[in-house]
């Protein structure tokens, strides 16, 4: 099963991509996220999403700073 799980969460399934970012960044049990409504966890997609494009778009500010891209 521990070999299914990382497929999971390396992409083959967006929601338990999600369930796992959830996790780590907020600290929440997948059953946590796995359990809102449609709609709130619609909302909680798009707010990573505009979270993940702020930092990618801040490490490429800092690698424009650095030199590096």
């Amino acid at each position: 099963a521990g070999c299914r799980c990382k497929k999971l969460i390396n992409g083959d399934d967006d929601e338990a991509t999600v369930a796992y970012y959830c996790l780590h960044k907020f600290h929440w049990k997948p059953s946590e996220y796995l359990s809102l409504p449609m709609r709130e966890k619609a909302f909680v997609i798009a707010a990573i999403d505009i979270r993940v494009e702020a930092e990618k778009k801040k490490m490429k500010e800092i690698d424009r700073a650095q030199g590096k891209g």
